[in-house]
């Protein structure tokens, strides 16, 4: 690129993401973008739905947060920590990452046509996993309901938002039919501010991001939920092939059906250069054990932790079940002997989704099923146990028929309330096998997925963030769409100090827990927005809505998610602000 061209380029984007940059003040000093495959410049002017300056910021989001939550955020803080340590450096973690994006968000939808907004459907970080006690999950988040726009369309969308939740009588198609009939373009998001969060708070170089992912209509859920989802990820062609040869191929399909199609889309390869990532590890061998032994009966490749992928990086199976979709497909070893890659096994939802709608940008079949957030069953039985209907007469004995004995009282009704969820929430519960059209309500959408590198990624070879001295440094992102793909590399210089730096990107809560005097800092009537924005992110369960009031109950958080002497703080903050400036914090109630 000649370089009047490229600082044409850099001017562009920095004009574009003046809100960004102004607000974490960043100097943008160069730019480099890269089409990904068969992506050029021919797919620039049709690369998403969303508009030229938009895309942009969604990708500068995406940057910001990783550079921020890579530099800020207690990165191997956790390594060799004993587990209370290492959750909550995590939390920590999720904390910094959620406050940069959401910030981002706040800041360039500011710019969003007047009746546009962008609303969170998915969030990851809701539940603890599986197995894991409170103070492993309920990490801090951007989760559903969260509403970006100009604030007379938040304020409205808000409100919609809320009677969703609290009237029955209202509903989803109430909601969403409000929207139409005020001609209200409702854009929804699905996030994971920090992938693999146990990789970045032990200094794992490999596999930490920020997910971002926005589509052209909000996700057909109607309610804060997470659980679990079955997941298979194949080359299009794989069951493309299959479907001309009357194979039917799906998550619930047996594996030998599916090794017959990939060896009539790829004649003469070999099967142990079929590779099939799966979660890996001694904790998950109830729920997955069936389905390694299935694989391992065909003379497949199960993927291991170390094994070199393509671009000559190690793959890693403890956790991230979203960027290994960007790996499957097909390519030739040196010899030129014929390789594929896929998906296999489960996520969370918000994952889940997220994987399945890159598949559809990528040219990747993505077939999902419905699971509980307890996942204590094999595969097989627990997508059985997810279509149970919570409300028939004979529920308890259904459940005890595929847990192999009669269970309790108490967890016959935890089960029920479990599956109670996904109906309230809207999931595609009647679906023996679910799409990614299946969670949007026109079923025909489109899709922007913005990944941000804080640490190298084995599955595209995007490196993470990198110091280049003299308070610069590059980070790099890619945006996905049907069809194209780009890779962008972004300079930036801090235009502060950088401890003055971590302060601009630190939550102002966080701030006070760590020591910073509230009392004596200059308060500005940001902070109220601030404030508020930061509860909905550290504590969503502690919070009621009533009109234009938010109440936080202190009793509902457990002192595993946040410890006492946090909690403490927080609310003498809390307290103190309503007490000295009550005009500005009107909307804020203690319990």
């Amino acid at each position: 690129m000649a370089r009047g061209d490229r600082a044409d380029l850099v001017a562009q984007w920095a004009f574009d993401t003046r809100p960004l940059l102004l607000r974490f003040h960043l100097w943008l000093e160069d730019v480099d973008v890269e089409w990904v495959g068969d992506g050029s410049d021919d797919h620039y002017d049709h690369f998403s739905f969303l508009p030229g300056g938009i895309r942009r910021c969604v990708a500068m989001t995406a940057g910001i947060t990783a550079l921020g939550t890579r530099l800020f955020a207690p990165f191997g803080k956790g390594q060799g920590a004993d587990k209370q340590t290492l959750n909550q450096v995590k939390k920590d973690a999720d904390a910094i990452s959620a406050y940069v994006m959401s910030e981002g968000l706040w800041h360039f939808t500011r710019q969003l046509p007047e009746n546009h907004a962008l609303m969170v459907c998915l969030g990851e970080g809701l539940m603890p996993k599986a197995g894991e006690t409170p103070e492993m999950g309920a990490n801090p988040l951007l989760g559903f309901g969260r509403i970006y726009a100009r604030p007379e369309v938040a304020r409205f969308v808000d409100n919609r938002i809320h009677r969703l939740l609290n009237d029955p009588e209202y509903g989803w198609s109430g909601f969403y039919r409000k929207m139409r009939e005020r001609g209200i373009t409702l854009w929804g998001a699905a996030i994971d501010t920090l992938e693999n969060t146990s990789r970045f708070a032990k200094g794992e170089e490999y596999g930490p991001c920020t997910i971002l992912h926005v589509f052209d209509q909000p996700l057909h859920v109607s309610r804060p939920y997470e659980a679990y989802m079955g997941t298979l990820a194949v080359p299009r062609a794989v069951t493309d092939t299959a479907l001309e040869h009357a194979i039917h191929v799906d998550l619930l399909s047996p594996r030998q059906k599916l090794v017959e199609a990939i060896e009539l889309t790829v004649p003469g390869i070999r099967r142990e250069h079929i590779h099939v990532w799966t979660l890996g590890g001694r904790s998950r061998e109830k729920r997955l054990g069936g389905l390694w032994a299935e694989w391992k009966a065909l003379g497949v490749h199960l993927v291991e932790d170390g094994w070199l992928t393509p671009a000559g990086m190690p793959a890693f199976t403890e956790s991230g079940t979203y960027a290994p979709t960007c790996l499957v497909g097909t390519w030739k070893d040196e010899a030129g002997a014929p390789h594929l890659f896929l998906c296999d096994g489960y996520a969370a939802t918000a994952e889940a989704m997220q994987a399945a709608t890159l598949g559809e940008a990528m040219d990747v079949d993505v077939s999902m099923s419905l699971y509980t957030a307890h996942f204590e069953l094999p595969m097989a039985q627990e997508q059985k146990l997810a279509r149970l209907d919570p409300e028939a007469p004979d529920f308890a004995a259904r459940l005890a028929e595929l847990f192999g004995s009669p269970q309790s009282d108490e967890r016959v009704a935890d089960y029920r309330a479990c599956l109670r969820e996904m109906v309230d929430a809207h999931m595609p519960v009647e679906a023996r096998v679910v799409r990614a059209a299946d969670l949007f309500p026109e079923k025909k959408w489109r899709v922007l997925a913005a990944n941000g590198f804080m640490g190298t990624d084995p599955y595209t070879g995007a490196p993470g963030v990198e110091v280049l001295g003299d308070g610069r440094y590059r980070v790099t992102v890619q945006l996905t769409t049907q069809g194209a793909s780009q890779r962008i590399a972004f300079v930036f210089r801090f235009l502060e100090p950088f401890e003055h730096t971590r302060l601009i990107f630190s939550p102002l809560l966080e701030r006070f827990v760590m020591g910073e005097d509230w009392r004596r800092r200059a308060v500005k009537v940001s902070d109220s927005g601030r404030i508020r924005n930061e509860l909905q992110t550290l504590c969503s369960q502690a919070l009621e809505y009533e009109n234009n009031t938010i109440r936080v109950h202190f009793d509902r958080i457990d002192d595993l998610v946040i410890p006492p002497e946090r909690k403490k703080v927080i609310l003498e903050v809390l307290e103190w602000y309503k007490a000295n400036h009550p005009v500005w914090f009107s909307w804020l109630e203690v319990r």
